[in-house]
């Protein structure tokens, strides 16, 4: 959430930031003021009628109770409870009505991000070269058939449309991924975290999925939703807490499985995994202070691409325009890797700098050395996802004979170097 006082104060950057992801009419920026100043004469009545409240009971506690006096005192201060109510009653109604306009504006974004959406992307970086085949290559889904690595008819059976099954080699390749995620993280000093996969609403309002994507999660009984990505529980971690600057930057990750309703939009040719509901994914966050955040970025940038790096992939980075990031975030770089059947780059890995939007919605802070409370920045990055990253292995590493290469930094976990046949 961004802060209202801002707004408030310095209202032409505000509309200048914003307008890079948004129109100026759905900021409602005159609303929020015209809003706020109410809020501002509302307090102060209720702080008023308040402070006669207290005055009463200063009275009543001096007069004798069987006395005329005290009777008349009990009479007024009844009446004086009614307006006391009525006063907060306005107050919380105006403060509601700013929060849930304030609640769903997006991020400023930093200064040097490009205004629009995905047209405006840009690449920042390209690293290694395409892969080159001297014989028509298969896409994972068939290598996946012909290996029984991925059962998609068995998974639409159980579950419907857009989920998968890992079976024999894909489920231990799977599963190799994950742990070669886990121990890098650990080796780099992050600490693990299995969490829930169930939040409730709070949670996910504080990561900044409510109010706008309401729709997009899985709602289960008891206002509980399962996770669209582990950045959801570990962002509420410091949630209602104050830390201290000393302690920052705190690294956390957590291996999850994901889940999301809207699988996305679909080309032709995707199919398999590349938009599936459910797919593993570790990520990585961190905690800091303002001036630690932007190092901090590029710390879970460079992790990121050495994840994919060390794996022998062809990627590049993408710094996103403004109104292609998260609502959250100031600033995002996409790590996407090369398909090689659908000759197309797709994202494994996002790194976001949401800066103190989130904090502000979580009421994280920590205690500067200056002795003054600050909001502490908030960054997620994927490291990684699974799914698509196990569509760019199966393709660039497969073998004229249908068989697949295993990458070396995999080998130790999936426990041979080649995958040549059905278990």
């Amino acid at each position: 959430m961004i802060d209202v006082k801002k707004i408030i104060n310095d209202r032409d950057y505000v509309e200048e930031a914003l307008s890079k992801r948004m129109s100026k009419e759905d900021m409602h920026l005159d609303e929020i003021i015209s809003l706020y100043e109410e809020k501002k004469k509302l307090q102060l009545d209720y702080d008023t009628k308040r402070a006669e409240q207290n005055s009463y009971n200063q009275q009543m506690a001096t007069i004798d109770k069987k006395s005329d006096e005290f009777k008349n005192l009990i009479n007024d201060l009844k009446a004086k409870s009614e307006e006391v109510k009525e006063a907060e009653e306005k107050l919380k109604d105006v403060d509601d009505k700013l929060t849930r306009m304030v609640e769903v504006l997006p991020n400023f974004p930093d200064d040097d991000l490009l205004s629009g959406e995905k047209e405006n992307n840009k690449v920042i970086k390209v690293v290694g070269e395409k892969p080159q085949f001297d014989f028509k290559i298969k896409d994972h889904v068939e290598l996946g058939n012909n290996l029984g690595l991925f059962d998609f008819d068995t998974a639409s059976k159980i579950s419907g449309n857009n989920f998968a099954m890992y079976t024999g080699w894909g489920a231990r390749l799977e599963w190799a991924l994950i742990n070669y995620f886990i121990n890098s993280h650990l080796e780099a000093g992050y600490k693990m975290i299995i969490p829930p996969n169930l939040v409730v609403r709070q949670s996910a309002y504080t990561a900044g999925q409510l109010p706008k994507f309401e729709e997009d999660v899985y709602w289960v009984q008891d206002g509980l939703c399962l996770i669209p990505t582990a950045e959801t529980v570990l962002t509420n971690i410091y949630r209602n807490s104050t830390l201290k600057e000393e302690d920052l930057p705190k690294k956390f990750f957590a291996y999850t499985p994901c889940y999301r309703r809207e699988a996305g939009s679909y080309r032709a040719n995707e199919k398999g995994l590349i938009r599936v509901h459910q797919f593993n994914k570790c990520e990585m966050y961190q905690f800091t202070t303002e001036q630690g955040s932007d190092a901090a970025f590029d710390e879970l940038v460079e992790r990121a691409e050495k994840l994919v790096a060390d794996l022998g992939l062809h990627y590049r980075v993408e710094k996103l325009a403004a109104g292609d990031c998260a609502a959250g975030a100031a600033r995002t770089y996409d790590i996407e890797v090369y398909m090689p059947a659908m000759d197309s780059y797709y994202e494994v890995s996002s790194v976001s700098n949401d800066r103190d939007y989130q904090a502000r919605r979580g009421n994280m802070r920590y205690k500067g050395a200056d002795g003054k409370m600050h909001f502490v920045n908030t960054l997620n990055g994927s490291g990684l996802a699974t799914s698509r990253l196990m569509v760019a292995l199966v393709e660039a590493y497969q073998q004229e004979d249908g068989s697949i290469v295993v990458p070396d930094v995999l080998q130790k976990y999936v426990g041979v170097d080649k995958i040549t046949k059905e278990i």
